[in-house]
C-alpha cells in the first residue's frame, strides 16, 4: 500500500508538473508576434487579440532593413522564431530567422554579408543594476527589460512568426 501510494504521488506530481508546460506558462497560445519599429513596440497576439504589448529598443541605426553585418539596423519583414539560449550573454535571447533567402541573396549581389544572430533578449549580463545609454543600443536585435524577456522566453515557441513592420 505504501508503494501504492508513493506511486500515486509521483504520478499526479508529474502529471500537475506537464499541465504548466516546462516553461512556466499555460495562457492562450502566442500564434504570431508584431513588432512596429517606429512606434518602439511589440505584441504577442493570439489571433487578433494581443496577449502582452512591450516598450522595445532596436539596432543602433534602426532606420530602414538590415542589409549587411554591422549595419546597426533591425531587420523588416517575416521571419519565425527559431532558437533560444537561456545562457546568453543577455538575459535570455530568443532567435529571429534573419537572414532568409531574399536577405541572402540582397546581400551577395550587394556583395557584402548579410549578417545574423539576431535575436529578441534581455539587457547585458555585465550590465546588470546599470541603466544603458540610450533606447536602441544592440547590433540590430530587439531589445526589452529582463522581468519581460522572461514572460517572452516562456510565452513564444519555437516556430511562431514574427513579422518586424518599418
Amino acid at each position: 500500500m505504501v508503494i501504492f501510494r508513493a506511486f500515486l504521488l509521483l504520478a499526479v506530481f508529474f502529471g500537475l508538473a506537464s499541465c504548466g508546460g516546462s516553461r512556466g506558462y499555460n495562457g492562450p497560445e502566442v500564434t504570431q508576434v508584431l513588432v512596429y519599429k517606429e512606434n518602439r513596440t511589440m505584441y504577442l497576439m493570439h489571433h487578433g487579440r494581443a496577449l502582452k504589448k512591450y516598450d522595445i529598443g532596436l539596432g543602433f541605426a534602426p532606420q530602414g532593413h538590415k542589409s549587411q553585418e554591422g549595419d546597426g539596423r533591425t531587420p523588416e519583414g517575416a521571419y519565425v522564431i527559431d532558437r533560444r539560449n537561456p545562457n546568453s550573454k543577455f538575459h535570455l535571447s530568443v532567435g529571429i530567422s534573419y537572414p532568409n533567402a531574399a536577405d541572402v541573396a540582397k546581400a551577395k549581389e550587394m556583395g557584402v554579408e548579410p549578417g545574423g544572430d539576431i535575436f529578441i533578449h534581455g539587457q547585458p549580463n555585465r550590465a546588470k543594476g546599470k541603466k544603458l545609454p540610450q533606447r536602441d543600443w544592440t547590433a540590430g536585435c530587439i531589445s526589452v527589460r529582463n522581468r519581460e524577456i522572461e514572460q517572452i522566453f516562456a510565452m513564444v515557441r519555437d516556430g511562431t512568426p514574427i513579422y518586424i513592420h518599418p
